[in-house]
């Protein structure tokens, strides 16, 4: 059951970044600008309350694409979870660069667990800060496949995703933006 729940997290992180489709790397910039420099915390009768990994990207422009492919992977309720959970968030204009037509037949019913283990590859157990990463490391993901981080130019993953947005903490784990969406090997 939890490793169900890492995989729900995982879709819905992916879904984030689906649903957009023409930013430009201005506008992600701009948005992931917007979101580091951003609170992670809101405010309810006074109190103060953490915002969690799905609350944050769904309140992020550049991340609704994301947001909409986890909620076609029924994985909000696992993202929500108590974790902690690192999440590389691809942004819509990642998911734009998919081969046309990937993301509409990735968000169809029938194509859930090809979606779900797309998005759980994006999801790592644990928290794990920017500065934790070290060239080379790889890293298990909820899916059960690994990643590999470059860190020599800024930091990579898989040598095919940039992260442009680092250490976005959450109350239940982390979130780095990445510019790509990362497809796991058996795909």
């Amino acid at each position: 059951m939890k490793n169900l729940k890492y995989v729900y997290l995982v879709a819905l992180l992916f879904a984030f970044g689906c649903s957009g489709s023409g930013t430009s790397n201005n506008e992600d910039a701009e948005s992931a600008e917007a979101m580091e420099a951003g609170d992670t915390k809101s405010t309810y009768e006074g109190e103060v309350v953490e915002k969690d990994i799905v609350t944050i990207a769904a309140e992020t422009e550049t991340l609704s694409t994301l947001v909409s492919a986890v909620k076609a992977g029924d994985l909000v309720e696992t993202l929500q979870g108590d974790g902690p959970f690192t999440v590389f968030a691809p942004t819509n204009e990642a998911f734009a660069r998919l081969p046309e037509g990937t993301l509409e037949d990735l968000l169809k019913p029938e194509n859930k667990d090809k979606l779900v283990a797309i998005l759980t590859y994006h999801v790592v157990p644990g928290k794990v800060m920017s500065s934790d990463l070290s060239d080379g490391m790889n890293a298990g993901t909820v899916n059960g496949q690994e990643l590999t981080i470059n860190t020599v130019d800024g930091v990579k993953v898989n040598s095919s995703a940039n992260v442009v947005t680092a250490d976005v903490e959450a109350s239940n784990g982390v979130v780095h933006v990445v510019d790509a969406v990362i497809l796991p090997p058996s795909e």
